[in-house]
C-alpha cells in the first residue's frame, strides 16, 4: 500500500437542517463565506497538498455542487467581453481537478458516506474533509497529517481540544501521548456526556484513513441516531492495528453551526484585502453603537 494520500472524500449528502429554510433547495456545502462556497475551501486544502483526485458524495439537490466545479462557458465569455480576465482564472482554477461524483440514495450516516467511495479509493489510503470544518488558510493542519501518515502508515484523526460544555457533540478519544501533538487512540466514543467522555480530545473534519475501513464499514450496524457512525467502526479498526490522533493548535470553524458561520465569515472577511479596510471600519461603527 503506497504512502502517498493521492485521493480525497468530501461526504457532501447531508440535509444541512441546521442552516433551513437556506438549505431547502440548495446544497448547505454551497453557502458562501465571503466569495466561495464552503466546499472550494476544502478542495483548495487538498490540492495545497497535492492530492489530485477527489470524490464527493452528494445527495439529491446536490447537483449545484457539480456545476460549481466544472466550466461555465457563457459565464466565461460575458467575462470576456467585458474584460475581466482575473475573473475568468479565479472561476477555471479548479475546473481542471480530477473530481468524480458518487450519489448516497439514503442519508445513513458519515460511515456510509465514506463506504459509497469504496470504487474509487481500490487499496490506497485517502483523506476524508469534512468541508463544514473550514481549517484558516494560515494553517496546515492536512498537510501535517499527509506527513505523518509517511512516518507512521496508519490511520490519523484530527484532534481539538474542546470545551468540556461542548463534548457532546464529537466523538472523543482516549489515548496515550506518544509525542508532542501525537496521541496513539485506544478508545473512541461517539458523542459522549461530560462525565463519559474519555478526554477533552474531539474528533474534527480531517481524517487519513486507510482501505481496510472499508470492510469494517460493510459489517457495521446503525449506531447513534440510527446512522453508520464512522467513529464507531474506527473504533472496530483499533483492535487490528494501531490508530493515531494528530492535535491541531490552529484555527477551525465549525460553519455547520450558524454561530461558527458567522465568525468564519467575518474572519475571512477582514483577511480579504479588497474587503477589509471598510469592512473592519464598519464593525467598529456597529461595536460603537452597541456599547451605547
Amino acid at each position: 500500500m503506497s504512502d502517498l494520500i493521492k485521493k480525497a472524500i468530501f461526504p457532501a449528502a447531508g440535509l444541512g437542517t441546521r442552516f433551513l429554510p437556506a438549505t431547502k433547495a440548495s446544497p448547505k456545502e454551497m453557502l458562501p463565506i465571503v466569495d466561495k462556497p464552503m466546499i472550494q475551501y476544502g478542495v483548495e486544502e487538498a490540492i495545497s497538498c497535492k492530492i489530485n483526485e477527489i470524490v464527493i458524495i452528494t445527495g439529491k439537490h446536490k447537483r449545484n455542487i457539480e456545476d460549481h466545479f466544472d466550466y461555465a462557458f457563457e459565464l466565461e465569455a460575458k467575462l470576456k467581453k467585458s474584460g475581466k480576465k482575473n475573473l475568468i482564472n479565479e472561476i477555471n482554477r479548479l475546473s481542471k481537478v480530477k473530481i468524480a461524483y458518487i450519489r448516497q440514495g439514503y442519508a445513513l450516516g458519515l460511515g456510509h458516506a465514506i463506504s459509497c467511495a469504496k470504487p474509487f479509493v481500490n487499496n490506497e489510503p485517502f483523506a476524508v474533509i469534512l468541508s463544514d470544518d473550514i481549517i484558516d488558510t494560515g494553517d496546515t493542519l492536512l498537510k501535517d497529517m499527509v506527513a505523518l501518515y509517511k512516518k507512521l502508515r496508519s490511520p490519523i484523526l484530527a484532534l481539538e481540544s474542546v470545551p468540556v460544555s461542548e463534548i457532546h457533540r464529537y466523538g472523543v478519544i482516549g489515548g496515550v501521548k506518544e509525542w508532542d501533538g501525537v496521541y496513539r487512540i485506544n478508545e473512541l466514543v461517539e458523542k459522549p456526556s461530560a462525565e463519559t467522555a474519555p478526554s477533552d480530545l474531539a474528533i474534527i473534519g480531517r481524517y487519513i484513513l486507510t482501505p481496510d475501513i472499508f470492510e469494517i464499514l460493510e459489517r457495521s450496524r446503525p449506531g447513534k441516531g440510527g446512522e453508520i457512525q464512522l467513529t464507531d467502526a474506527i473504533a472496530t479498526l483499533l483492535k487490528q492495528r494501531p490508530v493515531y490522533g494528530y492535535l491541531f493548535k490552529g484555527k477551525r470553524y465549525d460553519a455547520g453551526d450558524k454561530l461558527g458561520y458567522l465568525k468564519a465569515t467575518v474572519d475571512f472577511a477582514l483577511k480579504n484585502p479588497e474587503l477589509s479596510g471598510q469592512f473592519s471600519a464598519y464593525l467598529m461603527e456597529v461595536a460603537k453603537k452597541l456599547k451605547h
